[in-house]
């Protein structure tokens, strides 16, 4: 793998950000991320990079993908510094020094004497408002709420000429907004120049609204401004309909690990690179459901296709209802509109129910599967998630969608240059 600049991510996840810097030229030299399943499906994007250069590429990574390899091949096909260069550890103040060093030892392996960029958000559940409505303290306690003091400790040894931090809206009303001032002076202690918006992942492309900070900060000897991001054009002709209309139906509990599309890709998934002409079905799989849920899950449906209104908790039949608190989470079951421009956003309490993402087909009474939800993130058909169902949900839940991701890693470009 070659790139003219270098980037580190931390807090990585499933690599939705990486994926945005690999498609514009940028050489990964690490990404650290405490997740093992998380750290997992990294490796294997990695190893999917290197291979798809190779002549062995499309039936290796295939035969992976339809379980005829196991990882241990694939990844004995990859340089072991690639695989290596993931790092499954949790980001601590105890073991700053062991990663640095880490980092550096990879650095030297691949002769790459600077880091360019350092991109990645500190987990964002600690600043979510839904996250802050079931702590009694308002997360004011929770450790990860001062991630951001490290990310800055990795700013102050490798010295990069820019970073990229992402993260929730929620942040900024966090702690009362003191927080978030601290988030940014810790940034420009660390010696760079802070800027911000609020950027929607629908305007880059992505058929979601997802409304995310994405602070980008520029060493403070470097001239630069926040770059401008304009909307993808042309987004108002699809709908949320487009990303389902190829994939085989499903049973609640049914699993397609591989298979065939039942029709070509939408105009949708062409433009936006999610479906390619040699791809092969993959992780179509759902969940199971009781009749309960069900039955719920047709009124909630109905209700949409009827008056195009969403059904609230409290409006159900008392003999369906589970919980006694009516006035909290109203619209805890939630269809996915098929007839809509974009999906409300993906969130990781996914991988605990998925009664907030309701397929939209009435005949099929389940939540999405996770390849549906890998589309309405934009991550790509050829993008492999490691783990059992409900890890890979929660590794599409948390990321970055990748349509974004590449616009940002492209204005990061413009700005070096």
């Amino acid at each position: 793998m070659k790139g003219k600049y270098t980037y580190l991510e931390l807090f990585a996840g499933a690599g939705g950000l990486s994926e945005g810097f690999i498609r514009k030229g940028f050489l990964p030299i690490a990404h650290i991320e405490k997740d093992s399943y998380a750290s997992l499906t990294i490796k294997t994007r990695m190893a999917y990079h290197f291979l798809k250069k190779s002549c062995h590429f499309n039936k290796k990574y295939a035969d992976y993908s339809k379980d005829y390899i196991k990882r241990e091949e694939l990844y004995s096909m990859v340089p072991q510094e690639i695989i290596d260069s993931v790092i499954n550890e949790e980001i601590r103040r105890g073991n700053l020094k062991s990663l640095f060093t880490r980092i550096k030892q990879t650095m030297a392996k691949s002769n790459v004497n600077e880091i360019n960029i350092i991109a990645g958000g500190p987990p964002c559940q600690a600043y979510s408002l839904i996250g802050r409505a079931r702590d009694p303290y308002n997360m004011e306690r929770d450790p990860r709420n001062y991630l951001y003091k490290l990310y800055a400790e990795f700013l102050k040894e490798f010295k990069p000429d820019f970073f990229v931090f992402e993260n929730v809206p929620g942040l900024m009303s966090a702690g009362r907004g003191k927080l978030w001032e601290d988030v940014r002076a810790t940034l420009r202690k660390a010696g760079y120049t802070v800027d911000y918006r609020l950027l929607n992942a629908y305007d880059f492309g992505v058929i979601q609204k997802r409304i995310r900070i994405i602070v980008i900060g520029w060493r403070n000897d470097i001239e630069a401004k926040y770059p401008e991001f304009g909307r993808i054009p042309g987004m108002t002709k699809y709908t949320v309909g487009n990303i389902f209309e190829d994939l085989p139906p499903l049973e609640p509990g049914e699993k397609i690990h591989y298979g065939n599309y039942i029709s070509p890709p939408s105009e949708y998934l062409k433009r936006h690179g999610i479906r390619k002409d040699d791809d092969i079905l993959t992780q179509h799989i759902a969940r199971r459901h009781n009749a309960r849920d069900r039955k719920i899950y047709r009124m909630v449906i109905e209700r949409w296709e009827k008056e195009k209104w969403r059904l609230k908790y409290s409006e159900l039949p008392e003999h369906l209802k589970t919980h006694k608190n009516q006035k909290s989470f109203e619209d805890r079951f939630k269809v996915v509109a098929a007839d809509l421009p974009y999906s409300h956003t993906m969130v990781a309490h996914l991988a605990k129910d998925g009664h907030y993402f309701i397929h939209p087909d009435i005949t099929q009474l389940r939540s999405i599967s996770v390849r549906e939800a890998a589309r309405l993130q934009s991550f790509p058909d050829d993008y492999y998630f490691e783990g059992p169902m409900t890890a890979k949900f929660r590794q599409i839940g948390n990321g970055v969608p990748p349509l974004m991701a590449e616009k940002i890693a492209e204005k990061i470009m413009e700005m070096i240059e």
